[in-house]
């Protein structure tokens, strides 16, 4: 027996291999190690019918054990099952699909667990986990120790070895002409004409520097499929495999509808003994890159490029399996249970959501923001709100919920809330300039999303651990939360400005530093035993009202500045993606100079300023001096393009886009400019831009002005005068604008 120190990479099955595990080792070497890895699944129904399975099983001579046994149900509590042993792992989905068919009136579990996981959860392993493996002398796993725990808040670093490529331009605009390589401070450039060249040497690359991770941009939908088509017409093999001999996995792209919008998913390309990360395909990449993910891939279990292209409820759902498996709690195939039957006045009494106030319109000078920490995720595990916990009659939280165990829910949850809370306290006693601050924080935040989402799943009717009931006694228990917060604030002598689903804005007069609120968060969380955290103290904030009548409040919609001079802004222009960067960014420009203002006064005396701001912009448009980049208009298709019966603006680009052969699914995004005529738009991609001179500055004045107005109204500049007041106070040779 070898022993091998060093971290889990990667671990996928092999018909002819079972498992084949690759190690980062302590000594540099990567190793690939194979072991012998068997799975269960179970099935119930009718005894009748599982006999009918015992036999055709028995029939087909398959590596499986067949046993009576029984198991916990999350929902139907004990069964009695056909326990379905399959000897070598990397067969058994395959045995699975294969009883499905002939069987499908059967009830199905342990069936689909992604074999990482299953894995995960027999060793205690789990993405670049550090680790002990015991090997003999054929390469054949014999065991593997954890060397620390999957929440352990400093774990040991890998040594990975990063390799980024991209091509130089984006290739749905216009065709790159080289692919530009870089690991750590190398790099160099490769041309794109020579194809052969490029793949002898991108062959010689990857085997020299032998990275772990290749990171590209456009590695999934263009990169990766264009070496490999390459590779077939030169006839030169290209293989960015580490693991030799396996062909690269290729996933289609796909278009699916969730939560009221429609999402488009790209086509990926997935390594063998090494991972592979398209930045620009990967679902959260921009929010935490690669230390969150990183961070996520070692929480829930999930291979890293798994992980990477998967939304975060894919990673909540992972660890709620894992935890099941360890707790020996069925996983249904396919969920079975609805919701229960509940009146009209049943619903009106759970069914509310979150509380929401309307703030009070205007500017407002310092005023605290309070926000609860995960606070749905903390009502979960501190009410044990779970599925199996909760009583279908009634929302309460405080009544009809067991506590005399843990639910399978807060179990979860609980590690991931403790290991959010302790990096975000060590970040609030760190430096932002410390090296580590930024890896910290994309950490926090990897972790945030997971807690977000494990609320909405828990409502979701496909989710495999979820029930409605449950959901709406979390949000029961995050209404009366926050009221009684707001009665402490009052009780305080604070002025409640506002209060929005997890968090309240508060103000006091002589109250203007964070320590003047100390007491007020002190007084909150011994109220009601919850996280919560400071945001800011606001210098001044303003509270915007609705377009459509100025005499509603927007519960989110608002921007302001904090006592360190850093915005915040929700629900205005700058905030949409569909707003064109030369829009977005004068708005910014506009609330940079006005977080200068020191108080109200200062604030109000910065318009002139502003609408000087503002004319320069304006006449930059006159003048057609603004690069068109800067005035992309990025929308997404809701449906296919001939769907349209009144085509929006980004199905006419789409439409232009698919008669020079380019398709675009729903759920993609198309880039336009606005322009005079028929159709109005010009799709960014098509292989001729439009002339300046076609550019309609009409429409993007109107854009800008709107823009500009919801800045400027708090300040006593309304939308209707905004014209005449750039124009000098004439009546206005301004395009007039809706």
């Amino acid at each position: 027996m070898v022993e091998i120190v060093g971290w889990v990479l990667d671990l996928y099955p092999d018909t002819q291999e079972g498992i084949v595990l690759w190690l980062i080792g302590e000594d540099g070497r990567r190793y690939r190690l194979r072991h012998l890895f068997s799975s269960t699944f179970f099935v119930g129904g009718p005894p009748l019918r599982l006999r009918q399975l015992w036999r055709y099983l028995q029939a087909q001579s398959l590596p499986v054990q067949l046993e009576r046994t029984e198991r916990e149900d999350l929902f139907r509590g004990r069964c009695s099952l056909l326990a379905v042993r399959v000897a070598d792992a990397a067969i058994q989905p395959r045995l699975f699909q294969q009883v499905v068919r002939r069987f499908p009136d059967l009830d199905y579990y342990d069936a689909d667990v992604p074999l990482a996981l299953r894995y995960g959860a027999n060793w205690g392993v789990f993405p670049l986990a550090y680790c002990r493996a015991r090997v003999d002398s054929g390469g054949w796993l014999k065991e593997i120790i954890p060397l620390e725990g999957r929440w352990e808040l400093e774990p040991a670093p890998p040594p990975l070895r990063l390799l980024r490529l991209s091509p130089d331009v984006d290739p749905f605009h216009a065709p790159p002409t080289y692919l530009e390589l870089y690991q750590r401070q190398e790099g160099f450039c490769l041309p794109l004409k020579d194809g052969r060249r490029l793949l002898i040497t991108l062959q010689a690359v990857l085997k020299t520097w032998d990275p772990d991770l290749i990171i590209t941009r456009w590695g999934d939908t263009w990169l990766f499929p264009y070496l490999l088509r390459l590779s077939q017409e030169c006839g030169i093999p290209f293989d960015p495999n580490r693991d030799p001999g396996r062909p690269v996995l290729q996933r289609r792209e796909r278009s699916y509808f969730t939560y009221g919008q429609v999402l488009y998913r790209g086509r990926q390309v997935h390594l063998y003994g090494r991972w592979h990360i398209d930045e620009l395909n990967a679902m959260m990449y921009g929010d935490y890159g690669l230390e969150g993910v990183l961070e996520q891939a070692r929480v829930s279990g999930m291979p890293l490029q798994e992980i990477a292209r998967r939304s975060p409820g894919s990673g909540i759902t992972a660890m709620q399996m894992e935890t099941a498996l360890r707790r020996g709690v069925l996983i249904p195939y396919q969920k079975q249970q609805v919701e229960g039957f509940k009146s009209g006045w049943d619903l009106i009494c759970s069914d509310l959501g979150g509380l929401v106030y309307q703030p009070l319109i205007g500017l407002h000078a310092h005023v605290a923001e309070i926000d609860f920490i995960s606070m749905y995720p903390s009502l979960m595990a501190r009410f044990n709100i779970s599925p199996e916990t909760i009583e279908a009659a009634g929302p309460n939280a405080r009544n009809g919920v067991e506590q005399e165990y843990l639910g399978l829910v807060p179990e979860t949850l609980q590690p991931l809330l403790a290991r959010r809370l302790a990096l975000k306290e060590r970040l609030a006693q760190m430096d932002p300039r410390d090296c580590r601050y930024q890896a910290y924080k994309a950490r926090a935040a990897a972790l945030k999303w997971l807690l977000v989402v494990c609320f909405g799943y828990l409502g979701y009717k496909n989710a495999r651990f979820g029930r409605i009931e449950a959901h709406e006694a979390v949000t029961a228990a995050a209404r009366e939360v926050l009221l009684q917060a707001k009665e402490v604030a009052e009780d305080l002598g604070f002025n409640v400005l506002h209060l929005y689903v997890d968090g309240l804005w508060v103000q006091k007069v002589g109250l203007c530093t964070a320590g003047d609120f100390q007491p007020l968060l002190e007084a909150i969380a011994s109220r009601t035993h919850l996280p919560l955290a400071l945001e800011g103290v606001y210098r001044w904030i303003a509270f915007l009202p609705s377009k459509g009548d100025q005499r509603l409040a927007v519960a989110n919609r608002y921007f302001g500045v904090f006592q360190d001079g850093s915005l915040k802004m929700r629900g205005i222009e700058a905030r949409r993606h569909d707003t064109p960067p030369f829009i977005a960014l004068t708005q910014v420009e506009m609330l940079k100079r006005m977080a200068q203002a020191s108080d109200l006064q200062a604030l109000t005396a910065c318009v002139p300023d502003l609408l000087s701001l503002l004319q320069e912009r304006v006449a930059a448009l006159r003048c057609r001096q603004v690069p068109l980049e800067q005035l992309l208009v990025t929308q997404t298709l809701s449906r296919d393009v001939e769907a349209y019966r009144l085509p929006s603006p980004a199905a006419r680009a789409a439409a232009q886009l698919r008669a020079m052969g380019r398709n675009l699914r729903p759920g993609q995004r198309v880039r336009f400019l606005y322009t005079l005529g028929r159709p109005g738009v010009h799709a960014w991609d098509l292989p001729v831009a439009p002339e300046v001179a076609a550019i309609d500055v009409k429409r993007y004045l109107t854009l800008l002005l709107r823009a500009a107005a919801s800045v400027l109204q708090p300040l006593g500049v309304e939308a209707r005068d905004l014209p005449s007041r750039l124009e000098g106070g004439s009546s206005g040779n301004l395009l007039l604008w809706g």
